[in-house]
C-alpha cells in the first residue's frame, strides 16, 4: 500500500494511478540517411540564414503572439527614437529661453516628457522580453519534441548510420542555439534594425548632405562583411559538428563503463574525449576570432564614417546654420545607429550558428524510415490459439552489410499454437528472423505473413501489438519495477502486474527491494543482476499476453536454478499461443514441438530433438558438444 508519509508502493494489492504516454505518429515515406559526421564538414558552407526557414512550421501556430511581440518591439524602438527629439526640445527651448520663469516651466515640461519616454521604453521592453522569451521556450520545446518523436519512429537501419551521441547533441546543443536566437538574439536584431533604420532616416532628413557622404562610405563597409559572413558560417557549422563528435564519444563510453573500467581504459577514454574537446575548442576559437575581427571592423568603420558626419555637424553649429539642440539630437541618433550596427554584427553571428543548428535538426526531421506504414493497411484477423507465421522464399541483407545475406531463400511455416526453436551457430540468421517478423526491416525479396496477412501490408502498431518479445539483452528503464513490467501493457492493473511477476519468478526479489514495486531500478537497471533484469523482461512480455511470443536467448543470464524456474514459467506462458525460441543452450529447447536448424541464413534441418540427433549433422554435433561438456562439468 502507499505509505502516508513516503508514498512507497508495497507488494500488497493497492490502487495506483495509470498513466499512458501520448500517442505519436509514425514517420513514413522515402528513406533518407542522415549524413555522417565526415560529410558535415564538406557541407558546412551551405548553412545560411535562409536555413532558419525550417522553423516556420513551428512558428506559425503562434502568429498572434509573434504579432504582439512585434508590436511591443516597435513600441520600444519608437520610444528610443523619440528620446533624441525630446532632448533637442529640452536644449533649444528649456535651456535657451530668455525668461527665467518660462525656462523653469519649459524644463519641467520637457523633463516630464523625457520621463514619459523612459517609462514607455521600460514597459515596452519588459513586455517584449517576456513575449519573445515565451516564444523561444515554446518553439524550442515543440521542435525538440518533434525531433525526438520522429527519431524514435526510425527503424534500426537509421541507427546503423547514426550515433546516439550525435542525435543527443542535436536534441540539446542545437536546440539550445535555436532557443537563444528565437528567444533573444532575433528579437534584439529586429529591435536594433528598427532603431538603426529610424536613426538613419532621421539623420538623412535632418542632415541630408552630410549623411549622403556617410552612406556612401557605409556601402563600402558592406562588401567585406560578405567574406567574414561566409567564414563565420562555415566555422559555425564545423564547431557544432565537433561538439557532436565529443558528445558521441561520451555517450558511447558512459554506456559501457563496466567494460572501460574492467580493461583499465579510463585514462585512454578521457584522453580520447579530451582530444575531441580540443578539436571543438580549436574550431570554436577560429570562429570566435573571425567574429571578433568582423565585429571590430564593422564597428570601427561605421563609427569612423559617422564621426565624419558628426564633425560636419559641429562645423555647422559654429557657422550658425544649426542649433545646439539639433547637434545634440544628431549625436544621440549617431549613438543609436552605431549601437544598432554593433548589436546587429553580433546577432548576425548568432543567427549563422542557429542556421547551422536548424539545418542539422532539419536533417533529422528529413530522415524517413524505410519501414513505412502502408497507405491502406489490411486488418489482421482475430488470433485463436496463437498466430500463424509464414516466411516465403525470403532473402535479406542488412543495409550496413550489402554483400552478406543474413537470410537466403528462407522458407518457414509456423502453425498456430506451435513452439518452434531456432538453433544454429552465431551468425546463422536466427535473430534476423525475429527482427523481420517484428518488421524492424523490410525484406529484399520474398514475403512474410502473420495470420495470412503480409506484415508490410498491415499496420505497424497492429503487427507489433500481436507480438511479445524477450530480447537477449534485457532492457530495463530508469523507472519503478511496476512501470517497467507495465511497459508491456500500460493499462494493466497492479494485480495483473504482480501476477505476471510471480509467473516470471520476479515477485520475491521485487518485494525484497527497498520500496517494493515502487523501487526505481536505476539507469538500464543497474540496481538489478542480469538474471533479475531478464525476469523483469519476461514478466513484461507475459503481461502483454500476445498470441505470438518471441524469446531470443530469454534465459541466457539465469543460473541453473533460476533457469529451471523460468523455464517452467515460460512453458506456462507458451500455452495457447505461438512461440518462437532462439537458444544456444540446447537444454532450453528440448521440449519444443519442432526444432529448426539454421546455418548461413538457410534451413539445413528440422525435426524434434531425438530425430535430429539420430540423423546426425550440425544439430547432432552441437548437441554432442554441449551435453558432453555439461556432463564433464557435472
Amino acid at each position: 500500500r502507499y505509505s502516508t508519509t513516503t508514498g512507497a508502493l508495497r507488494c500488497h494489492a493497492h490502487r495506483h494511478k495509470r498513466h499512458t504516454p501520448p500517442e505519436t505518429r509514425a514517420a513514413g515515406g522515402r528513406p533518407h540517411r542522415l549524413a555522417p559526421m565526415s560529410e558535415h564538414s564538406t557541407r558546412a558552407a551551405a548553412s545560411t540564414p535562409r536555413s532558419l526557414g525550417g522553423l516556420l512550421p513551428y512558428v506559425r501556430p503562434y502568429r498572434g503572439r509573434i504579432a504582439l511581440a512585434g508590436l511591443f518591439l516597435v513600441g520600444a524602438a519608437a520610444s528610443t527614437l523619440v528620446f533624441p527629439l525630446a532632448l533637442r526640445g529640452l536644449i533649444d527651448q528649456g535651456l535657451v529661453a530668455a525668461d527665467p520663469g518660462a525656462r523653469v516651466l519649459a524644463l519641467r515640461n520637457h523633463f516630464l516628457m523625457l520621463f514619459a519616454v523612459g517609462a514607455a521604453l521600460g514597459l515596452f521592453s519588459a513586455a517584449r522580453f517576456y513575449m519573445v522569451s515565451w516564444l523561444g521556450e515554446r518553439i524550442t520545446a515543440d521542435l525538440r519534441n518533434a525531433v525526438y518523436a520522429h527519431v524514435v519512429h526510425q527503424s534500426p537501419e537509421f541507427f546503423e548510420h547514426t550515433q546516439t551521441g550525435e542525435v543527443l547533441s542535436r536534441l540539446t546543443t542545437d536546440t539550445t542555439l535555436v532557443q537563444t536566437v528565437v528567444g533573444s538574439s532575433l528579437s534584439m536584431g529586429l529591435r536594433n534594425t528598427v532603431m538603426g533604420i529610424g536613426a538613419l532616416v532621421a539623420l538623412v532628413v535632418t542632415n541630408p548632405w552630410v549623411m549622403t557622404q556617410v552612406l556612401g562610405i557605409l556601402v563600402l563597409i558592406v562588401l567585406p562583411t560578405v567574406y567574414f559572413g561566409r567564414r563565420v558560417r562555415k566555422l559555425s557549422r564545423a564547431s557544432q559538428d565537433r561538439v557532436a563528435d565529443s558528445s558521441a564519444i561520451a555517450a558511447e563510453v558512459l554506456n559501457a563503463i563496466p567494460v572501460v573500467q574492467g580493461y583499465v581504459q579510463e585514462r585512454r577514454e578521457a584522453a580520447r574525449f579530451g582530444d575531441a574537446t580540443e578539436r571543438a575548442f580549436d574550431t570554436a576559437i577560429k570562429r570566435t576570432w573571425i567574429r571578433s575581427a568582423f565585429t571590430a571592423f564593422v564597428i570601427s568603420a561605421t563609427f569612423g564614417a559617422l564621426l565624419w558626419g558628426l564633425y560636419q555637424g559641429t562645423q555647422a553649429v559654429i557657422a550658425g546654420t544649426i542649433s545646439a539642440g539639433h547637434l545634440g539630437q544628431t549625436v544621440l541618433f549617431v549613438i543609436i545607429l552605431v549601437s544598432a550596427v554593433a548589436v546587429l554584427s553580433e546577432v548576425y553571428g548568432d543567427v549563422l550558428r542557429a542556421a547551422g543548428a536548424t539545418e542539422r535538426l532539419m536533417e533529422l526531421l528529413a530522415a524517413r524510415s524505410p519501414v513505412a506504414e502502408p497507405e491502406a493497411p489490411l486488418p489482421l484477423p482475430p488470433a485463436r490459439g496463437g498466430s500463424t507465421v509464414r516466411f516465403e522464399q525470403v532473402t535479406f541483407h542488412y543495409p550496413s552489410r550489402p554483400r552478406h545475406h543474413a537470410l537466403a531463400d528462407f522458407t518457414l511455416d509456423v502453425r498456430a499454437g506451435e513452439t518452434l526453436a531456432l538453433v544454429g551457430p552465431s551468425g546463422a540468421g536466427k535473430s534476423t528472423v525475429l527482427q523481420l517478423l517484428m518488421r524492424f526491416y523490410d525484406v529484399r525479396s520474398g514475403r512474410i505473413t502473420i495470420d495470412g496477412v503480409p506484415v508490410n501490408r498491415a499496420s505497424l502498431a497492429e503487427v507489433r501489438g500481436r507480438i511479445g518479445i524477450v530480447p537477449q539483452d534485457s532492457t530495463v528503464f530508469s523507472t519503478s519495477a511496476l512501470d517497467n513490467i507495465r511497459y508491456g501493457r500500460p493499462a494493466a492493473s497492479e494485480a495483473e502486474v504482480q501476477a505476471a511477476a510471480r509467473a516470471a519468478f520476479a515477485h520475491d526479489f521485487i518485494c525484497a527491494l527497498p520500496e517494493g514495486y515502487a523501487t526505481h531500478l536505476g539507469e538500464r537497471g543497474v540496481r538489478l543482476s542480469g538474471g533479475q533484469r531478464q525476469r523483469i523482461a519476461i514478466a513484461r512480455a507475459m503481461l502483454k499476453n500476445p498470441p505470438l511470443l518471441l524469446l531470443d536467448e530469454a534465459t541466457s543470464a539465469l543460473d541453473a536454478e533460476s533457469e529451471r524456474m523460468v523455464q517452467a514459467a515460460l512453458e506456462a506462458a507458451m500455452h495457447d499461443r505461438t512461440t518462437i525460441v532462439i537458444a544456444h543452450r540446447l537444454a532450453t529447447v528440448l521440449r519444443a514441438d519442432r526444432i529448426v536448424v539454421m546455418d548461413g541464413g538457410r534451413i539445413v534441418d528440422s525435426g524434434r530433438h531425438d530425430e535430429l540427433v539420430a540423423r546426425g549433422g550440425l544439430y547432432a554435433r552441437l548437441a554432442a558438444m554441449q551435453f558432453n561438456l555439461e556432463t564433464d562439468d557435472a
